[in-house]
């Protein structure tokens, strides 16, 4: 007999694309539940006090408007929001996974729960300082899905993880400080490809670990104007 993860996995990989298989998941999961693919938003609480130190002046930084991308049933929004950053909109394309968080979450009144498309976002140019992808644009996850060489992958791979941060980086103010954020265990040689050569930002990355286990990987699209 499966045990109750395996009952929530795709038969395939493409099956994590879907919208389907995710409202599915999301139905059948406990009331409750929460998920996270990798790094626990804890752990993360640091970096986040480092990515928002520049966000609209000195001293300002929790005060950035944050949108997190794909956000599923994450502990992330509410542990940021808990630790003094309140102004967080959190989207999925999930109907019933935003649902499900806009309820259990209506005691934290400045954190917003929408359902939107990431590839399509309902939001004026310019809204917000930081834009966070965690394990969105993923193998085994919504976005890379598809299954053949890492080293090249195909067509529809490539135009919906450069669509991603194309919109990404459309709804960040132009201003010095703000940032989309991509938290993966996707090695350099196989995500930089989608963020590099964007005018006007500028593109860093590091290993985060965790020291005792798999090594993950935080990519910086910074703005930084006409340099």
């Amino acid at each position: 007999m499966p045990s109750k993860v395996e009952a929530n996995l795709p038969p395939t990989n493409e099956g994590y694309g879907t919208h389907e298989y995710w409202e599915q998941r999301y139905a059948n999961e406990a009331d409750g539940t929460t998920f996270d693919w990798f790094l626990s938003p804890t752990y993360l609480l640091p970096l986040f006090e480092e990515l928002t130190l520049d966000i609209g002046g000195k001293g300002k930084g929790k005060e950035a408007r944050i949108l997190t991308l794909g956000c599923g049933n994450s502990a992330l929004g509410e542990v940021l929001y808990d630790n003094g950053w309140e102004e967080i909109v959190n989207i999925d394309y999930s109907k019933i996974v935003i649902d499900q968080m806009k309820s259990r979450h209506s005691a934290r009144t400045k954190m917003e729960w929408l359902e939107m498309d990431i590839l399509n976002l309902d939001f004026q140019d310019e809204e917000f300082g930081l834009v966070v992808d965690k394990g969105t644009m993923e193998d085994g996850s919504a976005m890379l899905t598809t299954k053949g060489d890492p080293w090249n992958p195909s067509e529809k791979d490539v135009v919906t993880c450069t669509q991603e941060v194309t919109e990404a980086i459309r709804v960040l103010k132009k201003q010095p400080g703000s940032k989309f954020v991509y938290f993966t265990f996707g090695q350099p040689h196989f995500r930089k490809r989608y963020m590099a050569n964007r005018p006007g930002f500028k593109l860093t990355h590091r290993e985060i670990g965790p020291p005792e286990g798999f090594a993950y990987f935080m990519y910086v699209l910074e703005y930084v104007g006409d340099v």
